[in-house]
């Protein structure tokens, strides 16, 4: 995953795919997933984005891996 932001028009993008997007869904005001065929997310962009999120926890990742069955 890649995060990407914006200043000069406060938007932040985490680029999840190096798929191309095919088409965009607005899933609330601001909020925007770009999606590859068959509906699969390959981003979300974030506008106004230092005014809807706190931008410091997009730089700040924690990781904490699910262990399956069988894969132990």
């Amino acid at each position: 995953m890649k995060i990407y932001y914006d200043q000069e028009v406060d938007a932040a993008y985490l680029q999840l795919s190096d798929e191309t997007p095919i088409g965009v869904i607005e899933v609330a005001e601001g909020v925007n997933l770009d999606l590859a065929e068959e509906g699969r997310i390959v981003g979300i962009e974030i506008l106004n984005a230092s005014k809807n999120f706190p931008l410091q926890s997009l730089f700040t990742c924690e990781y904490e891996p699910k262990l399956i069955a069988g894969n132990i």
